[in-house]
């Protein structure tokens, strides 16, 4: 027995075990109208008891019936294909259970047809042609209900309802007005670039918002590229250039990829961000620059700084707030506020009449994004112009939606294939990431990976073994 329970906890000492254990709370989430993807997501604080109905309304409403122990909820959504009392929810301790209440056209969980069923965190529930998300997720701050759509957005993505990430784009817009310096970290793909012109929108600065990859540039060139030069610096330099810090004077400079920035150039940078002053490459003069500075990278620069490989004091300068935008299949709260944001980008002329057939729905529920927002984007992107003024369904997003599964029978796990593993393809490689990142979210839980998946524990198990991924590692 853990030296923890030799002894009998008195009250105050058990105080922070009960803490912990309270502060996931169970929410729904109605994440996805098929019929109106541009419709925002509400999110809905289930608590540890109670009840809530669900069925089909003229409007989407959400009516508490007041009652200071549990929870009684009536969520009301306008889709066609629910009943008025399609299904109902019933809690106690903080485990739920959905039952089907006789409705036309059923219930699915993860896909699957149910009467009744226990409900698991990340459980996304079909009732009609709306996608419903039941989540388990640290307690937070905002109010029993909260309904996108009656929220005045702070900036174009800044949108969530993640309760880690809301807190830090808060945090971001109260820091918009000053001149903290930002880093955003995240995978490639997550949207840190919009995370940066949302920053500049909030801050009324009244320069240009200039972007910079600085993995983009070849290193003989990203000096003059950044600072400018000089007329006949060097070869071809037949006269002044400007360069992109001083682009964005009085506005914000957004340096991407800045882990990719060499040694060198991080003293020239280090010099200009103390200072506030540019000399271009060539040059005799420094000249003023007024400049907010927000990097990005998808590398760990404090492991960078250790191993010597990026400036302790240019990391000091850089990341006076540090924030962490999560990978899309950490996100899946936002999935469907993603979905409507991008279909408005896409096709603003007619995205309110944009639809999506629930198989479509369940395959981008699905589906894990290695690639993240910038995926998202590029399937739809892809599937608004096959489907034209048809609903989007599985047949016009790309090939990529369906890598990961078996060229084969799903009972092909012969000895001979184990011991004589093939080379992953790339596509295999990113389907590998997507499973190993369920089985750290779900903490090594088989039945949990296969129900965030949509497929059978079987071939949850088939990958595993083709992966050479051992659950009770993650443990």
């Amino acid at each position: 027995m853990s030296e923890v329970f030799d002894r009998t906890l008195d009250i105050e000492s058990a105080a922070p075990l009960h803490r912990e254990a309270a502060r996931r709370e169970a929410h729904l989430l109605v994440a996805l109208e098929c019929d109106r993807p541009t419709a925002l997501s509400t999110r809905h604080r289930l608590g540890q008891g109670g009840s809530v109905v669900l069925g089909r309304g003229t409007a989407r409403t959400a009516t508490r019936v007041p009652d200071h122990r549990a929870t009684k909820l009536e969520l009301k959504i306008p889709d066609p294909r629910m009943s008025s009392v399609h299904a109902r929810l019933d809690g106690a301790l903080g485990r739920w259970k959905i039952t089907d209440q006789g409705s036309k056209n059923g219930v699915r969980v993860n896909g699957q047809p149910v009467r009744e069923q226990d409900l698991a965190d990340g459980d996304v529930v079909e009732l009609g042609h709306t996608m419903l998300l039941y989540e388990e997720s640290q307690h937070g701050e905002d109010a029993d209900d909260v309904d996108l759509a009656q929220i005045e957005p702070l900036a174009p993505g800044l949108g969530t309802l993640v309760p880690g990430l809301l807190s830090d784009f808060d945090k971001l817009t109260r820091l918009s007005p000053t001149g903290v310096a930002v880093l955003v970290q995240g995978e490639t793909g997550t949207g840190k670039e919009l995370a940066a012109r949302a920053l500049h929108t909030l801050s009324g600065r009244s320069g240009k918002f200039v972007s910079v990859n600085s993995g983009a540039i070849p290193h003989a060139l990203l000096e003059s590229e950044l600072f400018g030069s000089a007329k006949g610096a060097f070869s071809g330099a037949v006269g002044d250039r400007t360069g992109l810090i001083r682009s964005a004077d009085r506005g914000t400079f957004f340096l991407d990829e800045i882990g990719d920035l060499p040694l060198a150039s991080q003293a020239a940078f280090l010099r200009v961000l103390q200072e506030q002053r540019v000399r271009p490459v060539g040059g005799t003069d420094a000249v003023s620059v007024d400049i907010r500075l927000v990097s990005a990278t998808n590398r760990n620069v404090e492991s960078m700084v250790r191993e010597g490989k990026f400036r302790d004091d240019l990391f000091a300068r850089i990341a006076g707030f540090r924030m962490t935008l999560p990978p899309l299949r950490e996100r899946r709260a936002d999935l469907g506020l993603l979905v409507g944001a991008l279909l408005s980008r896409i096709a603003p002329e007619r995205a309110g009449r944009i639809t999506l057939s629930v198989e479509a729905a369940r395959i981008l529920y699905s589906y894990r994004f290695p690639l993240n927002v910038r995926e998202l984007e590029s399937w739809l992107t892809t599937a608004v112009a096959l489907a034209g003024d048809a609903p989007i369904r599985p047949e016009h997003f790309p090939e990529p939606l369906t890598l990961g599964e078996e060229q084969g029978s799903d009972d092909d796990d012969s000895v001979e294939a184990e011991s004589s593993p093939r080379p992953l393809t790339p596509e295999q490689h990113a389907h590998r990431e997507t499973v190993l990142a369920l089985l750290r979210e779900h903490h090594g839980n088989v039945s949990a990976v296969a129900r965030a998946a949509g497929k059978a524990r079987n071939q949850i198990q088939r990958w595993l073994r083709r992966y050479s991924l051992d659950p009770d590692d993650y443990r």
